[in-house]
């Protein structure tokens, strides 16, 4: 059972990750603002190049070799082998950012085991960041990381990429448009970085307030949602397409995060709006 997982072997676990993203960050700094040939996935906002499928294979070699008993789930290569020790990799989060050359750009890779997260590791290869996270704790370099932030829900900075393109045609033009608007009045400052895995960085290390996404997948957030929690952040996992009871908060595909002692209630008002709306749509 998880609930008796070794601290000692998550910890093995976070420094594992960690070691496996910095064997490929080299290749892709050296890689980035150099020229490169791009693809498109679901449409051409959705970008791939050679260097997030090159990544993704030397993470898996190196994880294989290190921890045998692993199998993985990544962003370019999908579900590989049985091994008791899940990992969900995004080699790349924010691939439009690296292709343009803009440095907001991570390797995300969580440890998961009987659907609990027991390890993570977000790499920043352009900031320099590494924050990890295993059982005991939460970590910016080895220095523990704590999630700070504001009370005040005026002055807060949210990380939002909503609403995007699909938003726009899945929740109606002028009703996400509004609820943008209603960010924009709230907050500070509202931004879009366009890594969701730096965005869960960011808040652990009360660089930001609070975060939200609608249309996520679990490489993305499987670290920063441990990262985020040992920090001693909150993650609210949202349900936008009728999930069976139970489902793990890293299979969910939105959420709100927010730093210690933040509250953003019209953050997390728009977010249960948004939620109910696609809910109802995918329970027909």
């Amino acid at each position: 059972m998880t609930q008796d997982f070794d601290p000692a072997q998550a910890r093995a676990l976070r420094l594992a990750a960690i070691a496996a993203a910095q064997s490929v960050a080299p290749q892709l700094q050296a890689a980035f603002r150099a020229e490169m040939d791009i693809e498109f996935k679901r449409d051409r906002r959705d970008i791939v190049t050679a260097h997030d499928k090159a990544a993704e294979v030397g993470i898996c070699a190196h994880l294989a070799d290190t921890v045998p008993d692993s199998s993985f789930v990544g962003e370019e290569g999908g579900v590989q082998g049985s091994g008791r020790i899940q990992w969900f990799i995004d080699p790349i989060d924010g691939t439009a950012n690296f292709a343009r050359g803009l440095p907001s750009w991570c390797i995300s890779i969580g440890a998961v085991c009987d659907d609990r997260i027991v390890a993570g590791a977000i790499v920043d290869p352009m900031g320099g960041n590494v924050f990890s996270a295993d059982l005991d704790g939460a970590y910016h370099g080895e220095a523990p990381l704590r999630a700070g932030g504001t009370a005040d829900e005026g002055l807060a900075t949210v990380l939002c990429s909503y609403p995007s393109a699909r938003d726009l045609v899945q929740d109606g033009r002028d009703l996400a448009l509004e609820r943008f608007a209603g960010m924009v009045e709230t907050y500070s400052a509202v931004r879009r970085i366009g890594s969701a895995a730096l965005g869960l960085a960011h808040v652990a290390a009360g660089w930001a307030d609070g975060a939200a996404n609608f249309s996520i997948n679990a490489w993305d957030i499987t670290a920063g949602i441990l990262i985020l929690r040992q920090a001693g952040g909150r993650f609210v996992p949202l349900d936008l397409k009728a999930l069976p009871a139970g489902t793990p908060d890293h299979l969910h595909s939105g959420y709100v995060a927010l730093g210690a002692g933040v509250e953003c209630p019209a953050l997390i008002d728009m977010a249960r709006a948004i939620a109910g709306q696609r809910r109802g749509k995918a329970q027909g």
